[in-house]
């Protein structure tokens, strides 16, 4: 009942902000977060793995963060901390998680988790087994990690800084990718983050805002219009220096006929108000 009501509330309200001017998805999403009473949970049950196994790995066999999809939706996560699990589960990065104990930034599991055939991720083949999950599968992830590490978390949407990704006036220097199939990346050219300048490789402007978020530790949003893939690439440097990486990121956006700007904008926060070690299975 009081779940009903709840819901009842919340269209209530958005109906109100909507014929007010002011609503919106995510407007909706975060309202619903504030007014939901279980943090962590959603309105209605999410999907759930069919099977799905769950083990602490030795943190000193120096694995990579890493999460695979295979054929059939199934998922395996390598060496993968719980905040790496959450960040890929909600679809957020890391500099948008606060609280929880230290231990979610130091233990490391591996996971397999297999969807159930009723499922429209059993009928999934992606391309690459790098493929980010979709949202089915990533609410199948946060059904289990609800589940077994008793996560709880809270949203709230807050001011804070934004960048924007927009055409720039300069030259716009982006090609179509020479490979269609080739992993979406973006990095130096030497190696290392951005050493040497910067080089993409079949990102599209969605992938390259989340990426440069990633560095800039606030949200990107991408308002370029362009649509598809592209490789690119700016060998001046722009003075690669690890204590002003946005610096670096402004001019090397510039160079390739993007603008990168900051500005006050809301930004999506998750807060860990529980957590537990998983039992061994």
């Amino acid at each position: 009942m009081r779940n009903k009501r709840t819901r009842s509330l919340i269209r209530i309200v958005a109906l109100a902000m909507m014929l007010a001017g002011v609503g919106s998805n995510r407007g909706v999403a975060a309202l619903q977060a504030v007014v939901s009473p279980q943090p962590g949970t959603a309105a209605m049950p999410l999907p759930e793995f069919e099977v799905a196994s769950i083990h602490r790995e030795d943190s000193n066999r120096g694995e990579v963060n890493g999460l695979s999809n295979y054929p059939g939706g199934r998922i395996v996560a390598r060496g993968c901390t719980l905040r790496y699990l959450i960040m890929v589960a909600l679809d957020v990065q890391d500099h948008q998680i606060s609280g929880g104990p230290a231990w979610i930034d130091e233990d490391k599991y591996a996971i397999q988790a297999k969807p159930p055939e009723t499922s429209s991720a059993s009928k999934l083949n992606p391309a690459l087994e790098k493929s980010p999950p979709n949202l089915e599968q990533r609410q199948m992830l946060q059904s289990l990690l609800i589940d077994r590490f008793q996560l709880k978390f809270h949203r709230i949407t807050k001011e804070g800084t934004v960048y924007l990704l927009t055409r720039g006036t300069k030259e716009l220097k982006l090609k179509p990718p020479k490979d269609k199939n080739a992993f979406p990346w973006v990095g130096g050219l030497a190696g290392g983050w951005f050493a040497g300048g910067i080089r993409g490789q079949n990102i599209s402007m969605p992938q390259l805002a989340a990426r440069i978020s990633r560095f800039v530790e606030h949200p990107v949003l991408d308002r370029t219009g362009l649509q598809g893939s592209y490789d690119f690439e700016d060998p001046t440097g722009n003075d690669n220096n690890d204590a002003d990486i946005p610096g670096f990121l402004i001019g090397a956006m510039n160079e390739i006929g993007l603008k990168l700007e900051s500005g006050k904008g809301p930004v999506e926060a998750i807060v860990i108000d529980r957590a537990e070690k998983p039992s061994a299975n």
